[in-house]
């Protein structure tokens, strides 16, 4: 998709549900939409737009992609309205970012355009979303270019009395060094993690509520997620998490690392998580819905004969999902899930992110970023996908 037509594609929208205008602020949005991510309220009307900068002004207009002449330097909204939507005939919708709007701006909204209803543009501008284009493929590719050199870290830093703590910091300063950006988004109100979850030996048994995956268990009850100061030991498997941003887009992998030499069972363990996900590869096809992705896998998991391993978080616990979305933001949908029935489709990019877990064996975990295409699908991910010994 060429950049000026992902506004073109916004209006054709507005049109099509009866929505007279979009009024945008959350960053990802309007960074998609005009190029920049300064503090912004981007309007969209059925037939023009313009970008309304509230600071950082001097680096927007050099940012943008849209035309310059569209992009004005303004931070009261009341004088937008007073610009742009007085104009706009009373009692008509406005698409908002409900999901993301804090209520006290909500209520702002309401005030200063009493004549309005406001309704959610996100689940749209999402769909849009979705189908990412060769530029944003390039720029995934890239970042998953920057992960792979903390993977790098994790070779040259993992060693016995390592803790996990030591070795997150060298695998987030490797990322740092290659161009990560040193953040990562995720669509939700109050979302809090480390920088990525990292976990060795029984701390991989211990999963927080705050992330639904192998989560480690943080420095504290304050974010019970990410490293610990638990010093790594021989013969302990340690599973690495942590996620990369380069220029606005994100990429995600997931490796697991044995200290030592690994036993049979933890190999062959290994061995049919990535069965399962090389047949998931093979398999999804463009216009398949996510729970039939998500049925596929736990119908391999059933002939392999690990369902009970398989997503298992321990005590009966299990996963309701096997992957997800990944672009502007790091988790972003689809959701491959057994309750999202929406299709994947040509351009897509997915992380693929499972895991096993065996009390009498341990917890192996397997994530890579696949593009979805008519032609054949495609691993994004540049880490090599078995199982490392050290």
């Amino acid at each position: 998709m060429k950049l000026k037509n992902r506004i073109r594609l916004l209006q054709k929208a507005l049109r099509e549900k009866g929505i007279a205008a979009a009024l945008l602020s959350y960053s990802r949005d309007v960074f998609y939409y005009t190029g920049t991510a300064q503090p912004s309220y981007f309007v969209v009307l059925l037939d023009e737009y313009f970008l309304f900068v509230k600071s950082g002004f001097e680096f927007a207009i050099n940012e943008v992609f849209i035309p310059k002449e569209r992009v004005r330097e303004e931070r009261n909204l009341e004088n937008i309205y007073k610009k742009i939507f007085s104009k706009v005939p009373a009692n008509k919708k406005i698409g908002a970012e409900l999901d993301v709007l804090p209520a006290v701006q909500f209520f702002n909204l309401k005030k200063i355009f009493p004549n309005f209803e406001f309704v959610n543009i996100s689940p749209t501008i999402i769909e849009q979303r979705k189908r990412k284009n060769s530029a944003e493929i390039r720029m995934i590719e890239r970042a998953c270019e920057v992960l792979h050199t903390g993977h790098d870290a994790v070779l040259e830093n993992l060693k016995e009395g390592t803790t996990e703590l030591e070795l997150a910091a060298a695998v987030e300063n490797a990322h740092r060094l290659a161009g990560h950006e040193g953040i990562f988004f995720i669509r939700q109100p109050d979302f809090f993690m480390s920088r990525g979850p990292i976990a060795s030996g029984p701390n991989l048994f211990k999963n927080s509520g705050v992330v639904y995956t192998i989560t480690g268990v943080g420095l504290s009850p304050s974010v019970p997620a990410g490293p610990s100061r638990r010093p790594v030991k021989k013969g302990d498997l340690v599973i690495v998490d942590i996620p990369t941003l380069v220029n606005g887009y994100h990429a995600d992998q997931t490796r697991t690392y044995f200290l030592g030499k690994a036993n049979t069972q933890i190999k062959t363990m290994y061995h049919h998580l990535k069965e399962i996900a090389d047949y998931l590869i093979e398999s999804i096809r463009p216009q398949m819905k996510c729970s039939e992705i998500y049925q596929l896998a736990i119908e391999k998991s059933t002939k392999l004969e690990v369902q009970d391993a398989f997503l298992s978080f321990g005590r009966g616990k299990k996963s309701r999902i096997i992957g997800h979305g990944v672009g502007l933001e790091l988790n972003e949908p689809p959701t491959l899930a057994e309750y999202d029935h929406s299709e994947v489709s040509d351009g897509f990019v997915l992380a693929l992110d499972m895991h096993m877990m065996d009390k009498n064996i341990g917890v192996v975990k397997l994530e890579d970023m696949i593009l979805i295409a008519d032609n054949g699908n495609k691993v994004l991910t540049k880490t090599p996908r078995h199982l490392f010994e050290l």
